[in-house]
């Protein structure tokens, strides 16, 4: 599973700012026909994204996700620390979402990155409407996903974004 690079740039548009500059960072740090890995990765340079940010180890046998690392913004939203938490045990709920798990292990499939914006669909939070997110692929080897780093906006009923 995974590719050997990081592809095509995407459509950025529409997204938020910080999903664009995580998306930047990401494309910057990827080694000539390779994905990034996370020894690749230096938070001193997302230093602003860190409270937004979230970070999902992939177990292949059987196939899962664990929390590595979640930002101050993403456990205020969960509303509980998660880290080294398994995805689908701190949010038994998502089984039940049709195409859910589809998109991360679509990620880690394709070595290509996501971006979505919409109502929640992993956690709520009463002062939020609206999401948008960003999965990127990670690969230690630059092949294999072994890593999703993933970046959430909330959105305000307003429409305006938090953080």
């Amino acid at each position: 599973m995974g590719t050997s690079d990081i592809g095509t740039p995407l459509d950025t548009s529409l997204w938020h700012p910080r999903a664009l500059r995580l998306y930047r960072y990401w494309r910057s740090i990827a080694p000539p026909g390779a994905l990034p890995g996370r020894q690749h990765l230096d938070p001193v340079h997302i230093a602003d994204l860190l409270s937004c940010l979230w970070l999902l180890d992939v177990q292949r046998d059987p196939f899962r996700f664990r929390y590595r690392l979640a930002g101050t913004a993403i456990v205020e939203a969960i509303g509980r620390e998660v880290t080294g938490q398994w995805l689908d045990e701190m949010h038994p709920h998502i089984e039940d979402r049709a195409g859910f798990l589809a998109r991360y292990s679509g990620v880690v499939e394709s070595g290509q990155p996501s971006w979505r914006k919409g109502y929640p669909r992993l956690w709520t939070h009463r002062d939020f409407d609206m999401v948008e997110n960003l999965l990127l692929p990670f690969a230690r080897d630059g092949h294999t996903v072994d890593m999703l780093c993933a970046l959430t906006v909330f959105y305000r009923r307003d429409g305006t974004a938090a953080q």
